[in-house]
């Protein structure tokens, strides 16, 4: 049994050495160059991919033993709190103000435009029109808009002198929005983020679902163990990913936001792989759940905290987005909420997502 688990563990057990030779020649790579201080942060990139996908997975098997909407949002809250906990470290590596912005933005462009968009465009390509419950784009939709309206776009209309001010507002609002949102979805509108799918039987006579929950059976402490330890490794391995990657980008010509990018879709990752599974699988509510909750609770959660932090060292983030960020948000949502509206993706609003997203990348490399 310690065997089985040992083995299954790996990588959470690989990460651990990881961590100690990072340490051990940290000043050791810091002098062999920006090459070497690439190649150690690139290394640890994938590192921590690996220790989030194993988080992901316990997440998973917790999500499977409760169902949704309880589910997915275990498993958008540990991807969550692994972006809290890398921004809050690179936060104290790195100077530049726009860190946390440039982060939720980009969160929010790969959740939505990337998760979503490849979703529906793969699963609607093997499964034509793909059924959800329409409730829960609208109200994720409307909540996004709403939170990213008061935390990114708002603050360009604040007077320096009242940052202080608007900031404890934005964490109360963000608090109480959330608070509420969270009631309703566990609560009275629980079924707004949840699909009846015809049950497929096996050939044994069990249903396929009850098949893989038991596939995937696990005790639960011990999962929940694992994902705070997965949690705290990750925390140790983005301290240190954050200086070779501080340092090895120090002068170069390399996007201004690159950084914030990479926090985003480490983070992500996970979620990645499981909203691609859940469409491939016709599961579109899983997907709609992941993509769409995973940017409201990175704006919603990662916006008081950061906020926090920000009064608490006394110098303030610049939250406010750019032009550019600006219309591509109105765009994505406008696009989410059209596409969203009427309980069925395909692989033609996958598209347009997933266009979306390649126009993300393409204004990050022209620094925009």
């Amino acid at each position: 049994m310690v065997g089985s688990i040992l083995k299954q563990e790996r990588m959470l057990l690989l990460a651990i050495p990881a961590a100690i030779v990072a340490y051990m020649a940290e000043h050791a790579i810091f002098e062999a160059g920006k090459t070497a201080s690439l190649i150690a942060a690139i290394a640890l990139i994938g590192m921590i991919i690996l220790v989030s996908v194993r988080v992901a997975h316990h997440a998973e098997i917790l999500a499977a033993k409760v169902g949704d909407p309880y589910g997915t949002m275990i498993l958008t809250l540990s991807a969550v709190a692994v972006e809290v906990l890398i921004l809050a470290i690179i936060m104290s590596e790195s100077s530049s103000p726009t860190l946390v912005r440039d982060t939720i933005y980009s969160a929010v462009m790969i959740d939505i435009n990337g998760i979503l968009g490849l979703a529906a465009l793969l699963g609607g390509l093997r499964h034509g029109e793909q059924p959800y419950n329409d409730d829960s784009g609208k109200t994720y939709g409307v909540m996004i808009l709403t939170a990213m309206g008061i935390s990114m776009i708002v603050p360009e209309f604040i007077p320096d002198q009242s940052w202080h001010v608007y900031s404890v507002f934005t964490i109360v609002a963000m608090i109480a929005l959330y608070a509420l949102f969270l009631k309703m979805q566990v609560g009275p509108h629980s079924y707004f983020f949840s699909y009846a799918y015809p049950r497929k039987a096996h050939p044994g006579g069990q249903s396929s679902e009850s098949h893989a929950e038991e596939e995937d059976e696990g005790s639960v402490p011990l999962s929940i163990g694992l994902i705070i330890a997965g949690v705290v490794l990750i925390g140790v391995l983005a301290e240190f990913m954050a200086a070779f990657l501080s340092e090895s980008l120090e002068g170069t010509s390399a996007p201004p936001a690159l950084m914030a990018v990479v926090v985003a879709t480490i983070s992500a990752s996970p979620e990645i792989l499981t909203a691609l599974r859940s469409a491939l699988r016709n599961r579109m509510q899983a997907v709609v759940n992941i993509a769409m909750g995973a940017s409201l609770s990175t704006v919603i959660l990662t916006v008081p905290v950061m906020e926090g932090i920000a009064l608490y060292t006394g110098q303030p983030f610049i939250m406010a987005m750019t032009p550019v960020q600006t219309v591509m948000v109105f765009i994505t949502l406008i696009a989410a909420a059209i596409n969203l509206n009427d309980g069925e993706t395909n692989a033609i609003e996958g598209m347009t997502h997933f266009i979306l997203f390649a126009t993300f990348i393409m204004l990050l490399f022209l620094g925009l």
